[in-house]
């Protein structure tokens, strides 16, 4: 059992410590893990409302099964936490700090569902596990953060953004969740260009929200200097 909570949990503290350690302006340890927290809360209801869904059939078609099923309601609900427990917050005050909060609430999701996963199926597939679900996972969290920050930081479009900052994980959830579902053999020849492209996608986002947050320092320096 601590094997299997060992190799459950290893991915999610080393992503994690990928997105933190290259925030410009860190954040607080405790809001974090308080973040990643309720991450880990969601699995419950969102596992009821898939069984609910799951009982009445509608799991037996794989656009609805990847799109509606799954991705919508993980997204919809990582989505309603950030904005009503973080988007608010004083400690989010800069544009990457909305990667580093999203891709906690991510991970805590994707952390619970790694375990249930190993305990039920065995610890042989920890190492995919780590390498496609949990990584999706904050993947995601990642392109939901940068709009989330997009939005805070901006006063245009910030309707949009916020409404951008589901859509589009959303999106590729589904698209990830469909490919695993209607590819049979092969899916590895799909899924791993597919998770290249993800990276590549997060990568360039993490960059675009780490130089507005350059750009906010050097403001604040300058007005710094100015009073001085």
């Amino acid at each position: 059992m601590f094997d299997v909570l060992t190799a459950g949990i290893a991915p999610a503290v080393a992503l994690m410590s990928f997105f933190y350690l290259k925030d410009r302006i860190t954040e607080p340890i405790p809001l974090i893990v308080r973040t990643f927290i309720f991450g880990v809360i969601l699995v419950f209801p969102i596992m009821f409302i898939q069984y609910a869904f799951t009982a009445e059939g509608l799991s037996d078609n794989s656009f609805v099964q990847s799109f509606l099923i799954v991705a919508f309601t993980e997204e919809f609900f990582k989505w309603f936490i950030f904005l009503y427990t973080i988007y608010h917050h004083s400690e989010f005050d800069a544009h990457y700090d909305g990667i580093v909060y999203a891709v906690a609430i991510s991970l805590g999701f994707a952390t619970v569902e790694n375990i249930l996963y190993l305990i039920t199926n065995g610890i042989e597939y920890a190492f995919s596990r780590a390498l496609f679900p949990v990584s999706s996972h904050a993947l995601f969290g990642v392109i939901m953060g940068f709009y989330f920050g997009k939005a805070k930081m901006s006063i245009i479009k910030k309707k949009k953004n916020i409404a951008l900052a589901f859509f589009i994980p959303y999106l590729l959830h589904g698209i990830y969740n469909y490919i695993l579902k209607t590819v049979a053999s092969n899916w590895l020849y799909i899924l791993i260009p597919f998770m290249i492209a993800l990276w590549f996608i997060a990568l360039h986002r993490v960059k675009a929200a780490n130089k507005s947050a350059a750009n906010l320092i050097f403001q604040n320096e300058k007005q710094q200097a100015q009073k001085g």
